[in-house]
């Protein structure tokens, strides 16, 4: 097999020559070689060497020879699969043929000459097949910020570092002349090819938030254009001539194109040869069709300028007209962007240089910037909609069936009262986002404030019975950030969970650093202070870890069933205390019926008749829901209850209204004086097998099949699996007992589970292994029975 051959034994088990990964032992290895990225990296060598097996490498040819002319040249000796052209130079390519016999007939031929060229032909080149580390990102950004040190250091205050950071990586005076420039040649060029089109730049270009090297993006607006070619059709029609009554000839690239019913990847084809064959210095042009909005990219070699050009992006070019109005209206919001934007590249939470992947893109930072300032007190940046009413008649302006107006300029918006400076606001936007509920609300700019989940729940099953020319909800995830305009457009929607909850941990590590003196004043002798230090890259510091062990089960829309959906939307506001009696009620049935474990509620909590240690055929899920209904409002840390000052729904019952508590007899203190916080409701667990030990190789053996589902996805299975360990392994010598307390918060942070476990007698000294093994377990296994539940109750 030829993966044996990329496993070597070593001294402390066995390592992957191919992957370059240690692996402990033989059940590790047998996992890691039936793994995504072992068999991935096996499909991508297997395809290189197939590649490398049916290839030529032919030079002698130069720039102007063309991709089409060496696949006519080199297809009289058989079928050219592909063919790679030197992007730079083009001095040399790659032939790859279909049949290894074609090979062979190409390089028995002694002289290859095209189009006056001698090229010379020689098999493509063997190289072994490495897998090559990516780059310590943490390294480059720590030296980055090196660079920067020295002179944030020496400044007198946070919010002069906050300017400097502007200075230091804003667009330059001469950089924008340069983009000005090139904007002024690709109009000259493209209005003779699309007579009446207009180029438009847009994004961090031209919208003052711009940094050194940024995207030069472009719209082409061809809407003029197809008007004069609908005239002129009509006219050559009448006059039966190829010319125009205004003298322009239509015998041109539009002769080949009816741009009204073009798709835009036919468009952006016509856009790119005219790039490559008219504009100078333009090379690496591509066409990316596929994306959300189909580009055309080119790089400028001249001013190693990478520029993007769209032909469906009107709303882009008055995104960046609404940005251009904020940072007109208020000074500090440049200052803030830059220095956030700085401190998210630092944390590795925005900045992908491929422009893909799971991280906050630019704008949708800004977008975030601007949401805090609305939400100052009072506020620093008005609303969308309060611009709206600000805009007069003829600043009125509708895209593609959304209101985007507001004033043109912004002498028109009445100054903000708010008078924090840029540290201040610094400090603010990291403790707002440190507290916020991503999971249960969408972010509106336009309304300016956070939406409930609730309300965008059912929006895609109604879409898909309604028709498609109505507007579709966007597209939720785990943060979710409208755009101002298109309120379909989710900007953060690329964000998967784990860049959401980093993006929340890095705002409360800000948050913590900003409350302290390190961040507030110059340090006298000379250490890192203020920015410094809020800049140093992700991974410096260790993490703390949390004292109780805790497991948390985040609120995930995207793993909610369509039924429970309905029924959070149909609870609204509510919908956060419905989902935790539905965790809660989940968290029981897994205990109970998937791990065998013996459940009773704690002494003093009111969890109901039905809540009592149930026999073996009533552990059905529903028991936690009605055990838990009259207690759960008070497990709700920081949601609806989070302010009201009434004692927890599982104390001991209050004296009645007929006696007065605060009597009691001569030389004794009052029994309720005693009791502090009331405890929150909870269960007591008792296991008496060690049934989260070997799981994986009982499962194997039950089903017979490796290449399974991955744990916690099956509840009958997971069943089984314990009562195998039960019947064959023998018991504890003591039981383990322990305490599960249930706890909610949500509202002022995202909204989740949390689960405390606590060992009440843990003799034998397993109770760490049991934690460790649910950190995992438990959270897949309840989304596992949510979504059976969910399903259950919608047919």
């Amino acid at each position: 097999m030829e993966a044996d051959s990329d496993i070597k034994t070593t001294p402390r088990g066995f390592h992957c020559v191919l992957c370059n990964a240690n692996l402990p032992n033989p059940s590790s290895m047998e996992q890691h070689v039936k793994g995504r990225k072992h068999q991935t990296l096996r499909t991508v060598r297997a395809t290189r060497k197939t590649q490398e097996q049916h290839s030529v490498f032919v030079s002698g040819i130069n720039p102007v020879v063309s991709q089409t002319d060496i696949a006519e040249y080199f297809q009289q000796f058989g079928a050219v699969s592909d063919i790679v052209m030197d992007k730079d130079k083009g001095v040399y390519a790659i032939v790859q043929f279909a049949e290894t016999d074609s090979l062979q007939a190409t390089l028995s031929r002694v002289e290859h000459q095209m189009k006056g060229l001698k090229l010379r032909v020689k098999p493509r080149e063997t190289k072994d097949f490495k897998l090559i580390p990516k780059k310590n990102a943490s390294q480059n950004l720590q030296q980055a910020l090196e660079r920067l040190k020295p002179q944030l250091c020496q400044l007198v205050s946070v919010n002069a570092q906050m300017q400097y950071v502007v200075e230091r990586f804003q667009l330059g005076e001469n950089e924008k002349k340069a983009r000005g420039l090139l904007v002024q040649l690709l109009q000259e060029v493209f209005v003779e090819f699309f007579p009446d089109s207009q180029i438009q730049p847009f994004g961090s270009s031209v919208n003052t938030f711009g940094i050194h090297s940024c995207d030069l993006d472009l719209f082409l607006d061809l809407d003029n254009t197809k008007v004069f070619q609908a005239h002129a059709k009509s006219t050559t029609e009448q006059a039966g001539e190829g010319t125009s009554d205004d003298g322009r000839s239509e015998d041109s690239i539009l002769s080949d194109i009816d741009l009204s019913t073009a798709s835009p990847t036919e468009v952006l084809d016509l856009v790119a040869a005219i790039l490559k064959r008219c504009v100078p210095n333009v090379h690496k042009v591509n066409v990316v069709g596929s994306a959300r909005l189909p580009v055309v990219k080119f790089h400028h070699r001249e001013l190693n300028l990478q520029g993007d050009i769209t032909i469906n992006n009107r709303l882009a070019v008055r995104n960046t007209r609404f940005l251009q109005l904020c940072s007109g209206m208020e000074d500090r919001l440049r200052p803030l962007a830059y220095t956030i934007r700085y401190w998210a590249k630092q944390k590795q939470l925005a900045g992908n240089p491929s422009g893909a992947g799971p991280l906050l893109n630019n704008y949708a930072l800004t977008l975030l910037i601007i949401f805090f300032l609305q939400n100052c007190e009072p506020p620093v940046l008005p609303t969308v909609e309060r611009l709206k009413d600000m805009a007069c008649e003829e600043e009125e302006c509708v895209i593609a069936g959304w209101n985007c107006t507001f004033p043109s300029q912004p002498i028109a918006v009445p100054p903000s009262r708010n008078t924090q400076d840029l540290s201040t606001l610094l400090f603010a936007f990291f403790t707002f986002y440190a507290k916020f509920d991503f999971a249960g609300s969408v972010i509106s700019v336009r309304k300016g404030c956070a939406l409930p989940i609730t309300d965008f729940l059912s929006q895609n099953t109604e879409e898909e019975k309604s028709t498609k020319t109505q507007p579709h909800g966007p597209k939720l995830g785990p943060l979710n950030l409208l755009d101002p305009f298109d309120l379909s457009h989710n900007v953060a929607g690329n964000l998967n969970e784990r860049s959401q909850r980093s993006f929340q941990k890095e705002c409360q590590e800000a948050d913590k650093y900003c409350r302290s003196l390190q961040y507030q004043r110059k340090s006298t002798k000379g250490k890192s202070w203020g920015l410094v230090r809020l800049f140093t890259p992700h991974g410096e510091v260790p993490q703390s870890r949390p004292e109780q062990p805790t497991i948390s089960i985040p609120f995930k829309l995207a793993s909610l069933p369509e039924g429970l959906r309905d029924q959070l939307h149909q609870a609204g506001d509510g919908f956060r205390s419905l989902w935790f009696q539905k965790v809660c009620s989940a968290v029981e049935g897994v205990f109970q019926r998937v791990l065998g474990c013996r459940l009773a509620p704690s002494t003093d909590a009111v969890f109901g008749e039905e809540s009592a240690v149930a026999d073996d055929d009533a552990g059905e899920m529903e028991t936690t829901s009605a055990s838990l209904d009259s207690s759960i409002n008070d497990s709700c840390d920081g949601v609806e209850c989070q302010n009201e000052a009434g004692p927890a729904v599982g104390a001991k019952r209050q004296l009645s209204s007929g006696s007065d508590a605060s009597e009691s007899p001569q030389g004794k203190k009052p029994r309720l004086a005693k009791r502090g916080k009331p405890e929150a409701p909870h269960w007591i667990c008792v296991q008496k097998h060690m049934v989260w030990a070997g799981r994986r190789k009982v499962r194997r053996e039950l089903i017979k099949d490796t290449d399974s589902r991955p744990e916690g996805s099956c509840m009958e299975l997971e069943s089984k699996v314990t009562a195998h360990i039960t019947e064959k392994e023998p018991e504890l010598k003591e039981p383990l007992e322990f305490k599960v307390q249930p706890h909610m918060v949500g509202g002022t942070e995202s909204t989740k589970a949390v689960l405390k476990l606590e060992p009440i007698s843990d003799k034998t000294g397993v109770f760490q292994d049991l934690f460790h093994f649910l950190e995992a377990f438990l959270p897949k296994m309840v989304e596992t029975l949510l979504e059976k539940e969910g399903s259950a109750s919608h047919m």
